[in-house]
């Protein structure tokens, strides 16, 4: 596991290691190609020898059979000699002392037996298919075989034979061992070399890539530091350029971008805070006249009943955008807190099936004006957990009266579920829905999914908005799913400790 972690962060390895690889293939092709060359070329020039050796060797031993006519103890003496002295007309590096001489199938050896064979050797060591070769060549044409770890004179010998006539008896088979010996310890020696050889290529060429790619790869590593400094707030972070090569331009338009970024952000942070204080300072500044115009207009809608019907509608309709601009300014209130970074959670430990209950109790009679039946699915026991009571009970009303806005008359399901660690509330209606655009945009502030459609009660497009902020503000998630006329799922998972973790969704996000 560590040594995949580590090839997957880092590139130098991996490119040391690929080509290394590749290397290793490489070299192994060509060595393996000019082991073979050799072999065949040093193999070559020893078999060549030793058969020329060999029918040397036969001609003069049917010459001497020729001189010795039809004595038996010339014949013998012939062969002998040949099993003393080894080739006749071979050299000090290709002598072989070593022979076989027996006869061939059909021939009668009842007078005389010319059989021969150097010690430690017997003629069943030929194979015989060799022998049946050397029986088919009616001249002077030898055969050969290359046998391992046959005879325990070496780990390898060439054995050539030849048939020859013996006078008055019929035909022998004539069979002379060679040592490969040194043709082997050459060719250990060349593998030996190109083992070396190859090793040290592979070496040269994984530390020269390694340096190779170290240039490259510094400034690379440089930069991502670079970049993660920024993007963790230290604007100010740059990188160290040397020289005018394409590394040192990359490092410049780095720096470059990071600057313009750095002047964009600093400008979008004064904007910001603009925004926001002016948001607050007008909010603030708003709630003076505010309350001014609510006990007036407390006072008129009090007297209300002293006025002609159409000014009675205008009184009672004054009083409900009044209460809706005084819900806009709160949101806004708290907007400007999320914003500033300085909204804070008052943990205490509550019953979340009670204060859900209790939400749903207080909006039943909305839904039950508009056609809505609200079913609450809960476990039998009160699950406790730990978090701002008030923003919670915020969520699960924003929550219930988007429901009840976008049921259509249609029954809702409230649903609540608990593990070990985290506890969901699942609020699924089956009225307009939302296709995948609007899903995505649903907690936008002031976003409606259809601007056409008229409000049945006056909103003020921040409800989804606060309650993602308030359910992020205990480290839990807000999601949601919708199909086009098939309803809306949205669902709220909290950990039981406020900040705590979420190990997995509880709820199934989608129906």
């Amino acid at each position: 596991m560590k040594l995949t972690r580590w090839l997957r962060h880092s590139l130098a390895a991996r490119v040391v290691i690929s080509t290394s690889l590749l290397s290793i293939a490489a070299i192994w092709i060509a060595g393996s190609a000019l082991y073979t060359n050799l072999s065949s070329g040093i193999k070559g020039v020893k078999y060549e020898s030793s058969i020329s050796d060999t029918k040397a060797t036969v001609y003069a031993l049917q010459y001497q059979f020729l001189l010795a006519g039809e004595s038996p103890k010339a014949i013998q003496k012939a062969i002998n000699d040949l099993s003393t002295n080894g080739i006749v007309f071979g050299t000090a590096t290709n002598t072989a002392p070593y022979l076989i001489f027996i006869p061939a199938p059909g021939t009668n050896v009842l007078t005389n037996n010319y059989t021969t064979v150097s010690p430690f050797l017997t003629g069943r060591m030929i194979p015989e298919e060799l022998r049946k070769l050397v029986r088919k060549d009616t001249n002077t044409h030898s055969s050969y075989q290359t046998i391992t770890n046959t005879f325990g004179l070496s780990s390898q010998v060439l054995v050539v034979g030849n048939l020859i006539e013996v006078p008055k008896v019929g035909n022998y088979e004539l069979y002379l061992l060679f040592n490969l010996d040194n043709q082997n310890a050459t060719l250990q020696i060349v593998s030996n070399s190109l083992i070396a050889t190859g090793a040290s290529l592979v070496f040269l060429v994984g530390l020269v890539t390694f340096l190779v790619v170290r240039q490259v790869v510094r400034p690379v590593r440089e930069a991502a530091k670079t970049a993660e400094a920024l993007s963790s707030g230290d604007l100010g972070k740059r990188m160290d350029v040397k020289g005018d090569d394409e590394i040192a331009r990359l490092g410049h338009a780095f720096n470059e971008m990071a600057n313009s970024l750095q002047l964009q952000i600093n400008r979008l942070e004064n904007l910001s805070n603009v925004q926001q204080r002016f948001v607050g300072d007008v909010t603030h500044e708003l709630r003076t006249p505010l309350t001014t115009l609510r006990m007036a207009a407390g006072m008129i809608h009090s007297a209300r009943n002293t006025f002609d019907p159409s000014l009675q509608r205008s009184v009672e309709l004054m009083m409900v955008q009044l209460d809706r601009f005084e819900r806009l300014l709160e949101d806004l209130l708290e907007i400007s807190r999320f914003d500033a970074e300085v909204a804070v959670i008052e943990p205490v430990e509550f019953d979340l099936c009670l204060l859900t209950s209790n939400a749903i109790s207080d909006l039943r009679m909305v839904a039950s004006e508009l056609g809505v039946h609200i079913e609450l699915d809960r476990p039998a026991d009160s699950i406790y957990i730990k978090g701002d009571i008030r923003r919670v009970e915020r969520i699960l009303r924003n929550l219930i009266t988007n429901a009840i806005d976008h049921a259509e008359a249609k029954p809702i399901n409230v649903t609540i579920r608990q593990d070990e660690h985290a506890v969901a509330v699942a609020v699924r209606d089956y009225g307009i829905g939302l296709d995948k655009e609007s899903s995505l945009r649903v907690f936008d502030r002031f976003w409606r999914a259809d601007p056409s459609r008229s409000r049945v009660r006056g909103g003020t497009g921040l409800g989804l908005s606060m309650a993602l902020e308030d359910a992020r503000l205990h480290n839990g998630e807000l999601e949601v799913y919708g199909e086009p006329g098939n309803g809306a799922n949205f669902v709220l998972t909290l950990p039981k400790q406020a900040g705590g973790e979420i190990p997995q969704r509880i709820i199934p996000l989608k129906f």
